[in-house]
């Protein structure tokens, strides 16, 4: 693997972008100086406002249809009007919820829920923590008074530690019934290894609380989570396991969930996993298809003798490879659930087994276990309302992070020649092997570090990091980006409201 350049910045920065793209560097210097380029004529892209930095996702509320977006350090801000120009308006901080690494934000009706973690024992360890507001339309976001807040769930402590492959609670997603809301929690290592910090937590590996996917009744408050897998279980709250960061889920239309997941410092691709109750996808054994080396007694990793190992790796570096004949072993009797199939036409590069080679899979018609490492798969979602016309009706989307070219230059790994784009992807179930695959086409490409991505209508909002630069608070953008309607639909839509 060869790594992007990092230049480590603060280390609030390094942990979003790590816990991202699940890599340890920080965003280059950059700026932003053209719009992103559309793939295709009958998408149009311009740009709507400059925001906040560190910004992480974007959602809507579903009553008032106020667009709202959330940063890394725990601001919730919505998007106002001021003389015909959107505005940032600050609605409520760290302070308030308390989630000081706050990740994860979604709407059901008037109700914000908002998760992350909480840094304790100073800064050694954390809590995962969920919690949710009422902001009901007409309230008066002028007033000083701040809704009130619920807990939903505080996990108990568990290590963090020294390196930025600490994930922690954040992708969340509304069932279409409404009865629960999903939340990822990613994992705390690069890929199962043991990571302490400075002698505190010793030994501390993944545990219940990292690598998993979970579920939550609508209305659950006050819980405490434990590190207790099997009475997580019998609570009906581990959903599913074994996905090392899905920072990002969305049901389509037909109703599956889909998350999108990030490999280590391997040159392991990039899963997206149809999400199923029960069913354990691998990690720390797998990633993107491939067994994670360190598992087996006998390992002696060497960059010189092992292509999906660059020498510039972070992990490697800091010697997270190694010999590690107490690698946890596999779970018996549990066979791991494969990901979604990549059958091209894009980022399905992938680095062979045998030969240690970078091939195209449609060259070598191999399917890919889902996109190209390193990318970072980012802002999924699905045209659940078919509101998208053309060959895009009810089909996903989803973003990639890093990649492609920098400052005008050419990435010289053959595994990220793309990236910072937006893909379509074309769902097919395979009945041979209950799974499904995917055609993925590149749509829009030359966005800065893109986190999330709101569909309303047949407009869509991407919303970009935007970190600091050089110790100043540069922020990122959002892009307005019109993709073609459907236009049944709107006239559907136009009639209802007439």
């Amino acid at each position: 693997m060869l790594t992007i350049s990092r230049y480590f910045k603060p280390k609030v920065a390094a942990l979003l972008l790590a816990t991202i793209a699940g890599h340890a560097f920080a965003q280059p210097k950059e700026t932003v100086t053209s719009t992103p380029k559309s793939l295709r004529d009958d998408i149009t892209i311009e740009h709507y406002m400059k925001i906040e930095p560190e910004a992480v996702r974007i959602i809507q509320h579903p009553v008032t249809g106020e667009i709202y977006y959330t940063t890394f350090f725990g601001d919730v801000l919505k998007i106002v009007t001021n003389n015909g120009q959107p505005e940032s308006k600050k609605i409520l901080s760290a302070e308030d919820h308390g989630i000081t690494r706050l990740q994860g934000a979604a709407f059901k009706g008037n109700t914000l829920f908002l998760a992350g973690n909480i840094n304790v024992n100073n800064n050694k360890g954390n809590k995962g923590r969920m919690v949710r507001y009422e902001l009901k339309a007409g309230v008066d976001t002028n007033s000083t008074e701040k809704p009130a807040m619920t807990v939903v769930f505080n996990t108990v402590e568990y290590g963090a530690n020294k390196t930025t492959f600490d994930h922690g609670w954040n992708a969340l997603e509304i069932s279409p019934d409404g009865k629960y809301i999903f939340v990822n929690t990613g994992a705390r290592t690069d890929h199962g290894e043991v990571q302490d910090n400075g002698g505190e937590y010793p030994n501390a590996r993944d545990n219940a609380l990292t690598a998993n996917i979970f579920r939550f009744p609508i209305d659950a408050k006050d819980l405490l989570l434990s590190t207790d897998t099997q009475k997580l279980k019998a609570d009906g709250y581990l959903y599913a396991e074994g996905i090392r960061n899905a920072y990002d889920m969305a049901f389509d239309p037909k109703g599956n969930l889909f998350a999108v997941s990030n490999s280590g410092d391997y040159d392991h691709s990039e899963d997206m996993f149809w999400v199923r109750q029960g069913h354990h996808y691998g990690f720390p054994w797998v990633m993107g298809g491939i067994d994670n080396p360190q598992q087996f007694p006998d390992y002696q990793p060497n960059p010189d003798t092992d292509p999906f190992l660059s020498k510039f790796a972070f992990a490697w570096l800091m010697k997270y490879f190694h010999n590690d004949p107490n690698f946890p072993k596999r779970p018996a009797g549990v066979k791991f659930s494969p990901g979604v199939q990549n059958m091209g036409p894009d980022a399905n590069e992938y680095r062979d087994r045998k030969t240690g080679q970078v091939y195209d899979g449609d060259s070598t018609g191999v399917g890919v276990s889902t996109f190209n490492a390193h990318s970072s798969p980012l802002g999924l979602f699905f045209d659940t309302k078919n509101t998208l016309g053309k060959d895009l009706t009810g089909d996903g989307f989803v973003i990639r992070y890093t990649g492609g070219p920098r400052n005008g230059v050419a990435n010289p790994s053959p595994l990220r020649k793309q990236g910072r784009d937006l893909l379509h992807l074309e769902m097919a179930y395979d009945k041979a092997t209950d799974n499904y695959k995917v055609k993925t086409t590149r749509i829009i490409d030359g966005f800065t570090s893109p986190t999330d991505a709101l569909l309303v209508g047949n407009t869509l909002y991407i919303i970009e990091y935007g970190g600091k630069q050089g110790g100043n608070k540069s922020g990122g953008s959002i892009w307005k980006v019109t993709l073609p309607a459907n236009e049944k639909m709107a006239k559907k839509s136009k009639k209802k409201r007439s």
